[in-house]
């Protein structure tokens, strides 16, 4: 009688927190007064990084999908020349075939007083690219989404490992009790879905909290955010009742992590009620300010990460779309105009915001997909199909804001944009500057599971000290 009671209870637990967890991952363990000073000794209390830095969020705008860098920040006049024609060095193995050169159909220009080229379809975001670091010789492991975006985010592209948003929130805390330190917005879900933002065998609260942006009620973006059923007071009383008999079974099963994640769920859910309306409510921002933006999801997206990164949520995440819509197999002229439309003037009111508000000097602003795209054009039942194939073999990242140095470009990929050649920056290498960015050394951000100690750039990583500031 007392195992089936047991066994109900576990399958209850389970059940509730698999679908209160999204909200409660990122909970602040603390207790449910929400005016009280956070417990030091919370997983989620502010904590000091390893050393002083400009940086203390991240606003992560995904490109999901793998952006041509030929089309975007890194220009290759040598392409029209070889228009159609064999590359002198021939074609790097990719994922699909692909025959010869295809020149950008976007117009490049200078910008700014560092004189940078960037693609017209970024020609708004170009506007600030005296505040932006292009990392031109990026380049990763494999030419597969999931593979890749793995790597990107967790650091790893097989292996369940904690994404970076996760290491980071558990290095520093959160600075707000009532709203998820590390937040994930997508209109719907990327290739590899939750295993983005997830933690693995980190403590589950530092998991992301998905949102998903297609939909434009603020009450529906976090569902059941509010019961309508009862009040305040006696959820109050419910959750008080609830986190006895929580604390009771937790009592006999202290390394349960997963039990302490949905204990918390639990209280960070009531405590939204009161924070995350307003802070996804972009109505409440001047008509001048969302005019800016731009009333659409990529527009809505950024003005809610500032809005959130501004009340003290550590990580943002934006991704531009389900699955991934910069993987531009075919027509690239269309499908990459298009979507630069969509993002580039968002990106551009974002960073202009944050100066306004002096929020730039620190916010580190990431932007850029899992890879790159072939300068060659690929071919569809031996045809060229105006598109380009996955390239992990040389792409860009752009970097802005706390710490970073602006107006510079770091390294160069080959004449013809295919393969980084000069000062290469692995993700493992990026995501070591970014730590350090956050006030981290890497090597010393660690978390000991089965029997070693791991990090986010497992053994791997270099700082690339020529993009500071």
């Amino acid at each position: 009688m007392i195992d089936d009671m047991l066994f109900s209870r576990r399958s209850f637990l389970t059940k509730t927190g698999a679908g209160l967890g999204m909200l409660g991952l990122a909970a602040l363990c603390a207790d449910a007064d929400e005016t009280t000073t956070p417990d030091p000794r919370a997983p989620l209390a502010p904590r000091p990084p390893h050393f002083p830095a400009k940086a203390k969020h991240v606003i992560h705008v995904y490109l999901n999908g793998g952006p041509s860098q030929v089309d975007t920040f890194d220009p290759k006049p040598l392409l029209a020349r070889y228009a159609g024609q064999t590359l002198p060095a021939g074609n790097l193995t990719t994922e699909r075939p692909t025959a010869g050169a295809l020149p950008s159909p976007f117009h490049f220009r200078r910008y700014g007083q560092s004189g940078i080229e960037v693609s017209e379809i970024f020609e708004r975001s170009a506007a600030h690219i005296d505040d932006i670091c292009l990392i031109r010789s990026m380049y990763a492991n494999t030419p597969n989404h999931e593979q890749s975006m793995r790597l990107m985010n967790c650091g790893d592209e097989r292996l369940s490992r904690p994404s970076m948003g996760a290491w980071i929130n558990y290095g520093m805390g959160s600075e707000n009790r009532n709203l998820p330190g590390y937040v994930a917005m997508c209109p719907g879900l990327p290739v590899a879905d939750t295993s983005n933002w997830r933690s693995a065998f980190l403590p589950g609260i530092y998991q992301g909290t998905h949102i998903d942006t297609r939909r434009t009620n603020v009450n529906e973006l976090i569902e059941n955010i509010r019961n309508p059923l009862v009040t305040r007071g006696d959820q109050r009383r419910q959750l008080d009742l609830l986190a006895e008999l929580n604390r009771q079974h937790q009592a006999s099963r202290p390394e349960d992590g997963a039990l302490e994640a949905r204990i918390q769920s639990f209280e960070l859910a009531y405590r939204m009620q009161m924070e995350a309306t307003d802070a996804f409510d972009v109505n409440r921002e001047t008509q001048t300010t969302r005019n800016a933006y731009g009333n659409h999801v990529q527009g809505r997206q950024l003005l809610i990460a500032r809005r959130l990164i501004e009340r003290g949520v550590r990580f943002v995440q934006c991704y531009h779309g389900d699955v991934q819509p910069w993987d531009s197999h075919n027509n690239i002229a269309g499908e990459h105009r298009r979507l630069g439309r969509e993002i580039d003037g968002p990106i551009a009111a974002l960073i202009a915001d944050l100066k306004r508000l002096g929020l730039f000097e620190e916010t580190l602003v990431i932007i850029g997909g899992e890879f790159g795209r072939t300068p060659a054009v690929e071919l569809a039942g031996g045809r060229p199909a105006m598109g380009r194939d996955h390239n992990h073999w040389g792409f860009t990242i752009a970097l802005a804001g706390a710490g970073v140095r602006g107006g510079y470009v770091h390294g160069a990929t080959d004449d013809f944009g295919y393969r980084a050649i000069e000062k290469r920056v692995h993700i493992h290498d990026l995501h070591a500057t970014i730590l350090h960015l956050l006030g981290f050394d890497h090597e010393r951000l660690t978390f000991r599971h089965a029997g070693r100690d791991f990090r986010l750039t497992d053994v791997h990583g270099q700082l690339v000290t020529d993009i500071l500031a």
